[in-house]
C-alpha cells in the first residue's frame, strides 16, 4: 500500500518536473549577458512607484515570492527611473533613501498609496520629503540621506542594472543577474514565479 502511494505521488509530480524542464530560453526567459551569474542566487524585481501594475504586484505577488522562494535565494528590489519623467529619478532616490534608513516597508507602502489611492501629484523632492516626515522620518535625516554617497551609489546601480536588463516595462523579474523572465507566454503570476524559481536554481 505504501509503495503504491509513493508511486502515485511520483506520477503526480512527474508532469510538473517535465514542465519545469520545458522552460526555454527565448520563450520563457532571456539571457541578458554572457558573463557569470551572481555569486549567490537572487531574484530582483524591477518596479516603479508610478506603475499601477507594480502597485498590484507589490500587494499580491511580492509576498508570495518572499514566502515561497527556494532556500538560499535572496529577493531584491530595484526602482526604475524611466517612468514619471523627471520625478522618476526622484522616486528612485526616495526608494534608496528608504532602504538606507531601513524604513522600506512603511515608505514604499506610503508612496504607492499616495500615488494610486490618494492620487497625489508629486512635483519635486520636497513633496517626497514631506511624505517621509509624515511617516516619522526627521527632515534633516532625509536631507542627509538624499545626498549621501550610499544613496547615490544605489541609484547608479539600479540604473545600470535596468539598462543591462534591457527593460522597457515593469514589473519585471531578473534572476541571478543573468536571466530576464519573459511575460509574453505566461498565463499567470504563479507561472511567473515557477519560472523565476526554476532559473534561480540554474
Amino acid at each position: 500500500m505504501k509503495k503504491a502511494l509513493l508511486m502515485a505521488a511520483a506520477l503526480l509530480l512527474a508532469p510538473m518536473a517535465v514542465f519545469a524542464a520545458d522552460y526555454q530560453e527565448g520563450v520563457h526567459y532571456t539571457v541578458i549577458n554572457d558573463g557569470p551569474a551572481t555569486a549567490k542566487p537572487e531574484i530582483t524585481e524591477f518596479f516603479s512607484f508610478y506603475c499601477p501594475h507594480c502597485f498590484n504586484f507589490a500587494k499580491t505577488v511580492v509576498p508570495k515570492i518572499i514566502a515561497d522562494k527556494p532556500d538560499g535565494v535572496a529577493f531584491n528590489q530595484a526602482h526604475v527611473d524611466f517612468i514619471g519623467k523627471e520625478m522618476g529619478v526622484e522616486m528612485s532616490r526616495a526608494f534608496a533613501v528608504a532602504h538606507q534608513l531601513n524604513v522600506d516597508d512603511k515608505i514604499d507602502n506610503a508612496l504607492f498609496s499616495a500615488i494610486h489611492d490618494k492620487k497625489q501629484n508629486f512635483t519635486n523632492r520636497d513633496d517626497i520629503r514631506a511624505l517621509f516626515i509624515a511617516n516619522g522620518v526627521d527632515g534633516k535625516t532625509f536631507d542627509a540621506a538624499a545626498e549621501s554617497f550610499m544613496v547615490k551609489a544605489q541609484m547608479a546601480k539600479m540604473k545600470r542594472d535596468t539598462e543591462n536588463a534591457k527593460l522597457t516595462g515593469v514589473p519585471a523579474l531578473v534572476v541571478n543577474g543573468k536571466y530576464r523572465v519573459e511575460t509574453g507566454s505566461i498565463k499567470s503570476y504563479d507561472e511567473l514565479l515557477d519560472i523565476a524559481f526554476f532559473l534561480a536554481k540554474k
